[in-house]
């Protein structure tokens, strides 16, 4: 399946990645099995993603309500996430890759923070797709963050409270300096955003496919792009299609 040439690319796709352990225990695997398999697909989706001029890709790896989880799946999951930096670094850097993360850093383990902050300065100056990676990341946390900052200009007298403004808000936001998502994805069937970038998604379109994710490859992403693209965004303007008359009005 190819995406039509007329058609509009989005500037920045981000993805609720949801439905591994739906896809292990529907085989009778361990849910472990699921998130590996899931690993596979985000490869194949920033592939894709990167050949068809998306140039942002933001991905919720692991939110900051997921360390409720077992131990032992928590484990598994920041064992696959330090695989998945060692072995695919190099590949992503010689890609061209800008690898951006998101989320509160501190107080994250010290076998993961190094990691990550490795993973941003090897790419910092690639000019190819950047994919934005969602760790610890809660959008309520992020947003909280963010007015806490502004509260301490404002009682160290650096800024007015009449001075604070969505732009503000947004330049003190996790994601300062990325265009908010043109589009919104979650797979699985789930029809929720589950504390994931509220502030970014006020006019994002929102799509939510059926695979789940360790089943969701090049055929799907392009499938929900041909979807988007068939949508207008009107960012609370009107229409631009011609309006058409009902019979008999």
């Amino acid at each position: 399946m190819s995406i039509s040439p007329l058609r509009n690319v989005p500037t920045h796709v981000a993805i609720i990645m949801d439905g591994n352990g739906r896809w292990a225990n529907a085989r009778g695997l361990p849910r472990t099995m699921g998130h590996r398999k899931g690993v596979e697909a985000v490869r194949e989706a920033v592939r894709t993603a990167g050949e068809l001029g998306i140039r942002y890709l933001t991905l919720f790896a692991f939110s900051s309500e997921n360390w409720t989880r077992p131990e032992d799946e928590i484990s598994d999951l920041m064992g696959l996430l330090k695989a998945f930096i060692r072995r695919d670094l190099a590949d992503l850097h010689r890609q061209n890759v800008r690898i951006r993360v998101i989320g509160d850093k501190t107080n994250l383990r010290s076998d993961i923070l190094p990691l990550l902050l490795e993973a941003e300065d090897t790419t910092r100056n690639n000019t190819g797709i950047t994919l934005v990676i969602a760790f610890n990341y809660g959008a309520r946390d992020e947003l909280a963050r963010a007015v806490r900052s502004l509260a301490m200009d404002v009682k160290e007298g650096l800024l007015q409270p009449d001075q604070i403004t969505p732009e503000r808000i947004a330049g003190r936001l996790d994601t300062a300096g990325i265009p908010d998502p043109d589009l919104v994805l979650r797979t699985s069937g789930e029809e929720r955003l589950s504390n994931f970038l509220l502030w970014q998604s006020a006019y994002s379109e929102l799509l939510f496919v059926p695979e789940l994710w360790p089943d969701f490859n090049r055929d799907s992403f392009l499938a929900a792009l041909d979807r988007y693209a068939a949508r207008e965004r009107r960012f609370g303007g009107l229409s631009k299609q011609p309006a058409t008359l009902a019979v008999g009005s």
